[in-house]
């Protein structure tokens, strides 16, 4: 594909990628689907790398790199350095790293490339829901000028972190957030009538895409908890993971297998998710997969029972649903629903954040 013709009023942003997964991968095929539109709208955008975590593509507009990055014709070991170092180029241009992976050693670069000037968006939950210093440092360096957007952490492509965001920047004040979260346990849950047993529609899930390579990854809840971590830290809340509260469904016998293991033995999940399931249909209600934050900073992750007319008894699918009580919202709090899961939606919540960066760029 030929690339756009630059002009004199053009914004240039070159843009490295980092973990050319299954969200990785969506986004490189949105990024370059969109290119000629962007191009007529003022901005040339350039991919200048991907990276993985053993190897390394620079000036790689390759299609090839879709999916497959392994048949693309050049590469060379990864080395985050050379990586940045080449995607900033002599500084003359804007700059944006994409953190596709879910690496923790990844997120502890973010602060030294924000305060070098980079703009840093990410899917990854590592940095805001992890060490609570590292991420005033990330803060502290994004306020030099480069920014730092990360909506695609909580609920994929949903508006969640930026909702929040304008309810709070407009003088609103958050008091409780209530939520379904995962969208692999939204579908479970949804599925879930006791016609199957529960560990088939977990196979089912993990077979259609939807869970964790691990599914115990989504069954412990410490997914949700992280996402209700990085929520209360936007809310000025100095929440960490350790303070909340998460029932995890998977059974003590489950947890200690290995990966292989555990996807033979899930009929163990059976007989304590039957059970819940009873005493649900005993009272006439519905099994949802629920986190919750009040205003006294109690924050739990759990299987709910609730009644059917509650507005989490009627999500569909993989839907993700957030419930923010607000001093302007008490009575009836906001909403925020749509589906949750899937590389393409988290894809098109990164793409978002990287245009809303965009948007303020000024033209060198």
């Amino acid at each position: 594909m030929a690339l756009p013709t630059v002009t004199a009023r053009q914004r240039v942003l070159a843009v490295g990628l980092i973990g050319p997964g299954r969200v990785g991968s969506a986004l490189l095929d949105q990024l370059r689907a969109a290119r000629p539109r962007l191009a007529r709208g003022g901005l040339d955008l350039r991919l200048c790398g991907v990276a993985a975590s053993r190897r390394m593509w620079l000036d790689a507009d390759d299609p090839e790199l879709n999916g497959r990055f392994g048949g693309a014709q050049t590469w060379r070991p990864s080395n985050l350095d050379e990586f940045v170092a080449h995607v900033r180029g002599d500084g003359s241009r804007h700059a944006m790293l994409i953190d596709c992976s879910a690496s923790d050693a990844v997120a502890s670069r973010y602060a030294e490339w924000l305060a070098a000037g980079l703009h840093v968006v990410t899917p990854n939950k590592q940095a805001g829901s992890g060490s609570l210093s590292r991420l005033q440092a990330i803060r502290a360096a994004s306020r030099t000028g480069a920014r730092f957007r990360y909506e695609a952490t909580v609920c994929a492509g949903l508006p969640v972190v930026q909702t929040l965001r304008d309810l709070l920047d407009t003088g609103d004040e958050l008091l409780a957030v209530e939520g379904m979260f995962s969208g692999t346990l939204a579908w479970l849950c949804h599925r879930y009538d006791g016609s199957r047993p529960f560990s088939a529609l977990v196979r089912e899930a993990h077979a259609l895409g939807y869970t964790e390579p691990d599914p115990r990854d989504d069954l412990s809840g410490m997914d949700v908890a992280r996402k209700l971590v990085i929520l209360a830290r936007e809310a000025g809340w100095s929440l960490s993971l350790d303070d909340v509260a998460v029932q995890s469904l998977v059974p003590k016998t489950l947890a200690s297998l290995s990966a292989e293991e555990a996807m033979e033995q899930l009929q163990s999940l059976d007989a304590p998710m039957s059970a819940h399931l009873a005493r649900a249909q005993i009272q006439g209600c519905v099994l949802r997969h629920v986190a919750s934050l009040d205003a006294k900073g109690h924050a739990s992750v759990r299987l709910a029972i609730l009644p059917a007319a509650h507005p989490f008894a009627h999500s569909r699918l993989t839907d993700n649903i957030v419930q923010f009580t607000t001093h302007r919202y008490r009575d009836n709090p906001m909403l925020v629903q749509g589906p949750g899961a899937g590389p393409e939606v988290t894809a098109a919540g990164v793409f978002g954040d990287l245009l809303r960066i965009a948007e303020s760029l000024e033209v060198r």
